[in-house]
């Protein structure tokens, strides 16, 4: 089931980075322009990060097990009629019906893999799913370079097909039945209004900043449009009867810093694949298949870092492993912000990656380890949620800061890109010093009434 499982989410993560080598063959061949290519992209991610909260808590309401495969079902139908499409608004459609789809199936399974594991096996089965969603950032630049270099771009979308009936009907063998929260729950539709129209806001923004300049008037005024749509859900939650989530988890240290933690870790991830990709194809001439290969290595440091850290941190503790995972990819990172070249590049990016795959793994430890059962659809979206906000945060902040070097004037932009990157990498292993429970998991998960808060 955690195979399966781990496939899935795979699948989710591998499609954000899987279609950026294949833009620019899917702008020639439908004759589109770049601002409707850039919404292939911005499409899904707004969907995955917009509705994650939702389908979580959808997972808590009507059991994990029907959310898990309706996502699964909806994600593996987008994915065809994404690769059939012949014009922009089909390819677009589908992929925000790839987005809705994963957005349900990735909060829901995730809490499948809380509620089924305990303990050590919990740690392990979060190493295994941080490796797997972590590689699948980095075998996304692989396969895309290997597919559309191959047979076409439409198999970028085509290969969730087969992957995706396959694992849907051993799923449908395999889950369990899910727990629900109970015959009085129903759903906060105005929180789920509200959260979902405020997390896409905000994500756009972030999107959008990175186009047309952090100090723009539609960024701002997204941005303000978000921090207004949060308040409001917060009035909403506080008064309903069965809101959509228990504004207190937000009160515990343990998942704020992991969904810190795991922004932080998607933000780096994103960010030098983004940098990484985009200079070796556009400032050293390598092809899509090429620039594919390339990153092999950073994908196999991505799975070797978490599985690591999965072993590692139920005798250690969180915290040591998240000092270490930042430390380690402040110092690969920093590799390409000296030392120009493919070799330098590729090597630090790798190295990089093995700390931040080590960094998943920290984050939903974390934040999930002493989750309630009752709360795990809900921690999970959270969890997945702020996954979807350092991706657009990652990419905002790189392509203004290498604007310079994107445009292809010069290689300067990308050092100060990659060294703003490792700085931040830093700074985090600072914070997580400082901020992470020192206990070593795994500890006894709380019963329904407990409250690890900051105080």
């Amino acid at each position: 089931m955690l195979a399966l499982l781990g496939v899935a989410q795979f699948m989710l993560i591998l499609d954000v980075t899987v279609v950026a080598i294949a833009l620019p063959h899917i702008g020639e061949d439908l004759g589109l322009a770049r601002d409707t290519l850039t919404w292939v992209v911005s499409a899904y991610t707004l969907m995955f990060g917009g509705f994650m909260l939702l389908g979580g808590r959808l997972a808590d309401l009507v059991g994990a097990r029907r959310v898990v495969l309706a996502g699964l079902l909806l994600f593996t139908a987008a994915s065809l009629v994404t690769g059939l499409a012949q014009h922009a608004p089909m390819l677009i459609g589908g992929r925000i019906a790839q987005g809705l789809g994963a957005a349900l199936l990735s909060p829901a399974a995730l809490s499948v893999v809380t509620r089924t594991f305990q303990g050590e096996e919990l740690n392990k089965a979060l190493g295994v799913w941080s490796a797997l969603g972590g590689g699948g950032s980095a075998v996304g630049v692989l396969l895309g370079g290997v597919l559309t270099g191959g047979p076409g771009w439409q198999w970028v979308f085509y290969v969730n097909v087969p992957i995706g009936v396959v694992v849907l009907v051993a799923l449908t063998r395999s889950l369990p039945a899910g727990l629900a929260a109970g015959p009085g729950a129903r759903l906060d539709i105005p929180g789920a209004l509200l959260v979902t129209a405020g997390t896409g806001a905000a994500i756009y923004a972030l999107i959008d900043a990175g186009d047309r300049g952090w100090a723009s008037a539609p960024s701002l005024g997204l941005l303000a449009g978000a921090i207004v749509l949060y308040a409001v859900f917060v009035v909403v939650q506080r008064t309903s009867r069965s809101p959509l989530m228990d504004l207190r988890i937000l009160s515990r240290r343990p998942v704020v810093f992991g969904i810190f933690l795991i922004m932080v870790a998607t933000a780096l991830m994103i960010s030098v694949f983004f940098l990484g990709s985009f200079y070796l194809q556009h400032h050293q001439d390598f092809g899509a298949l090429a620039t594919g290969l390339a990153f092999l290595p950073v994908a196999v440091a991505t799975i070797i870092g978490a599985q690591v850290a999965g072993r590692l941190v139920g005798g250690v503790g969180a915290r040591p492993i998240a000092v270490a995972s930042m430390l380690v990819a402040a110092a690969g990172i920093a590799v390409p912000a000296f030392l120009q070249g493919p070799a330098p590049v590729i090597l630090g990016v790798s190295a990089g990656a093995a700390g931040i795959g080590a960094a998943f793994v920290a984050s939903s430890t974390t934040a999930l380890a002493q989750v309630a059962q009752h709360e795990a659809g809900v921690a999970s979206g959270l969890l997945s949620t702020f996954h979807e906000f350092g991706a657009a945060l990652g990419v905002a902040v790189v392509s203004s800061i290498a604007a310079a070097s994107i445009a292809g004037s010069t290689d300067a932009g990308f050092s100060q890109a990659f060294m703003v990157a490792a700085g931040t990498a830093a700074l985090s292993a600072v914070l997580a010093l400082l901020i992470v429970p020192s206990s070593r998991l795994p500890g006894p998960r709380p019963d329904h009434n407990r409250r690890d808060t900051f105080s």
